[in-house]
This record gives C-alpha cells, sequence and structure tokens, in this order.
C-alpha cells in the first residue's frame, strides 16, 4: 500500500531530518514510530502526504508516485490519506459535525466546498461515524467546547469518513492523560483493523505501540536503526534507538557506577558531619 525509498529531508538551516529512509506499509498492519525527539518522526509523517516537501527520495501510495504530483492532483491523492494530528487541527467555532464533514471537502468542486453542501450519504454517514468514536448528541457542539479526548475522536472521525487508504497519525496522545490516551488507541486500532486501513503512527510511550502496532520503526537521528515485529522491541532494541546503541549490560554498569559515587558521596558528607 505505502513504499517508502531512499526518503531524504534537508531543512534550509542545513538540518538533515531523514537520512535515506526506506520502509514499506501493506494490507492493514498498524506500524508505529518510535524514537527520541528530534529522531525525524513527524518528518516522516508529513513528508508521506507532503505537508512536508521531501528533498530526495521516493514516496508510492497504491502505486502512484506522490512526490511528482502538481498542486491539483496532490489535493486528489490526499483524499487517500486519512491525517491524524497531535494538535487536532479542528476550526474552533464549528460544530462538531461541519469539522467531521470537512472531511468530505476533498471530493467536493470548490462551489459546494464554499456553500457546504454535503451530499445526505456524506451526512448519514457522519451520523455513523460520530456513533461509533462515541460522539454522538455532540453532533451541534462547538469544537471549543470538547475535552482533548473528544477533540481527537472528532478528529478520527474525520480522517475514517474520507474513505482513506492508509491513515497517516502524528502523535495522537501526545496532549492527553494516560486513560484517555489508550482509549484513544484501542479507538484508532480498532477502527483501522475493522476498515481494514492501515496506520502509520507517530507516537512517543513506547508501551503504547507495542500494545497496539503490529510493527515497530525505531529511528534515530534521521535513519532507521530498528524495525520489526512489536513483540522483539526488547530492553536492548529501545536502549539502541533511545540512546545510540549503547548495550544494556554497558547502561547497566554505568548506573552501577553513578551509585557507587553517590555512596562514596554520601559516606564524605558523613565524615565531614562527624569530624571535629
Amino acid at each position: 500500500m505505502l513504499g517508502v525509498s531512499d526518503l531524504v529531508k534537508i531543512y534550509p538551516t542545513g538540518e538533515e531530518a531523514l537520512k535515506g529512509v526506506t520502509m514499506d506499509i501493506e494490507g492493514d498492519e498498524i506500524v508505529s514510530i518510535i524514537g527520541p525527539s528530534g529522531a525525524g518522526k513527524s518528518t516522516l509523517i508529513r513528508c508521506v502526504n507532503r505537508l512536508t516537501e521531501p528533498t530526495e527520495g521516493s514516496i508510492v501510495l497504491d502505486g502512484q508516485e506522490i512526490t511528482d504530483l502538481s498542486k491539483n492532483e496532490l489535493r486528489n491523492a490526499r483524499r487517500d490519506m486519512g491525517m491524524i494530528f497531535q494538535e487536532f487541527n479542528l476550526v474552533e467555532r464549528l460544530t462538531v459535525m461541519e469539522n467531521v464533514l470537512s472531511g468530505r471537502l476533498g471530493y467536493m468542486s470548490s462551489w459546494r466546498a464554499f456553500r457546504r453542501n454535503f451530499d445526505e450519504e456524506d451526512i448519514r454517514h457522519a451520523y455513523e461515524v460520530l456513533d461509533r468514536v462515541g460522539m454522538a448528541g455532540h453532533e451541534d457542539d462547538r469544537a471549543d467546547e470538547l475535552s482533548g479526548g473528544q477533540r481527537q475522536r472528532v478528529g478520527i472521525a474525520r480522517a475514517i469518513i474520507q474513505r482513506p487508504k492508509i491513515l497517516l497519525v502524528d502523535e495522537p496522545t501526545s496532549s492527553l492523560d494516560p486513560e484517555t490516551s489508550r482509549k484513544v488507541m484501542d479507538l484508532l486500532t480498532e477502527i483501522a483493523k475493522d476498515e481494514g486501513i492501515p496506520v502509520l503512527i507517530n507516537i512517543h510511550e513506547v508501551h503504547l505501540a507495542t500494545e497496539f502496532a503490529d510493527r515497530i520503526i525505531g529511528l534515530r537521528e534521521g535513519e532507521i536503526v530498528f524495525e520489526g515485529p512489536a513483540t522483539e522491541l526488547d530492553e536492548d532494541a529501545r536502549d539502541h534507538i533511545y540512546r545510540g546503541g549503547e548495550s544494556r549490560e554497558a547502561l547497566e554498569k554505568q548506573r552501577a557506577a553513578e551509585r557507587e559515587q553517590r555512596s562514596d558521596a554520601e559516606v564524605t558528607e558523613v565524615e565531614k558531619e562527624t569530624s571535629f
């Protein structure tokens, strides 16, 4: 469904955010991207739908090369890519229903979109999706009246109503408390599996990534340093992703040495206090 080959992103400042990333997503699998801050996770997600323009490389979605598309062609291609954002990206003054239906704007002419002249089928489907994400009865609420968890549910509904070929999800739980984060991830992955939609999700919480994803991609300094089933993400793999390849044994030795130094310092302080 999605093929990324030798993807490079260099910002005008000279920062190389992605250094030849290559990966594939197939079927209805859920793939989580993890890594330290600044690893290139969000850049990778945003390059796929060209919210950020890649410097080099190839992005192919369902047989279509994305990097060569014109502005109008890209608008059509983005209908196949449901995007769920970290900061929700809802229009605050619009209602829940209006925000959800905005997921159909890519299928409408500019005139119909301006007039918000949605098909009855789209409206019916929006009610169904809102019920599915637990937001039935909130259709007329303004977005700025919602909690963070409710906003993210609306964001999921907006993406699903596009009927996309893939879901691109950027930090969906970073603004949520732990309990709400788990509920959102459970809802997101359940709907994706039911609809048969593959998911590429950038997430900080490693425990949520391993619980809900089929496969893990570990990024560090713009490069893939781990790729495999979620069950294979052991402590050594996590250390390699987040600490630059230091082994678990080496880290334990370092921690032991630090504890010993602290103990020595404590003994010295005691000696000072008891000396006359």
